[in-house]
C-alpha cells in the first residue's frame, strides 16, 4: 500500500476521520484486550477503513484499519508498505481486526510470515480458526454489534465476543 507520508499526516491529524475510525473500534479499559474493529473486514480479515474519499476508480483512500490505528498511537511511519524491505505493522496477538495499539509492532514481512509460520498450527490461537481471518472477524464484528445495538453492557458483548471466537476453535468440534 503505496501512500506518500504526507496523506497519512493529514488523515491522522483529522479529528473527523479519526472519530470515524473510533466509532468502529470496540474498545475495553483493559490494555491486554484486543480492540476489534466491527466495520468493514478485508478478505484478510484485517479492518478496512476509508480514511478518504478519491475521485476516480482507485480506493487508495481505504486502508487497513491496524496501519491507521498503529500511526494514530505512534506517528506517521514513513515509506510503509512501499518494497518487500518496507517496515509493516505486525499483530502480537494474530486477531486480524485487532486494533489495540499495545498488541501491534513493527517488524518487517520476513518477521510477520515466520511468525504466522510458528503459530498457525496451536489449536489455541486465533491464526487456527477454521472460518479463517475474515470469517473470525467478521463473525467477531457481528457479536459486537448485535450486543451494541441491542443495548448489551459491555460484559454481555465480551460474553457474546467469547462465543464467536470459540465457534471458531478446532478442538470445539469434539
Amino acid at each position: 500500500m503505496r501512500i506518500p507520508a504526507v496523506e497519512w499526516s493529514v488523515w491522522l491529524a483529522n479529528e473527523s476521520v479519526q472519530a470515524r475510525y473510533w466509532a468502529k473500534v470496540y474498545r475495553t479499559s483493559s490494555t491486554e484486550d484486543c480492540w476489534f474493529f466491527f466495520g468493514g473486514i478485508s478478505s484478510t480479515g484485517h479492518a478496512s477503513f476509508r480514511a478518504a474519499s478519491r475521485p476516480g476508480r482507485t480506493r487508495r483512500g481505504t486502508v487497513p484499519g491496524h496501519l491507521y490505528g498503529y500511526q494514530l498511537a505512534h506517528g506517521v511511519i514513513p515509506r510503509l508498505g512501499w518494497g518487500t524491505d518496507s517496515p509493516t505493522v505486525c499483530h502480537t496477538c494474530d486477531n486480524h481486526s485487532c486494533q489495540q495499539p499495545t498488541h501491534l509492532r513493527m517488524g518487517t514481512a520476513a518477521e510477520n510470515r515466520a511468525e504466522w509460520l510458528a503459530r498457525r498450527r496451536d489449536p489455541g490461537s486465533p491464526l487456527a480458526d477454521l472460518r479463517g481471518p475474515a470469517g473470525r472477524s467478521r463473525a467477531i464484528g457481528a457479536a459486537i454489534r448485535a450486543g451494541k445495538n441491542g443495548g448489551e453492557s459491555k460484559a454481555e458483548i465480551a460474553a457474546r465476543v467469547r462465543v464467536a471466537i470459540a465457534a471458531g476453535r478446532p478442538l470445539s468440534l469434539w
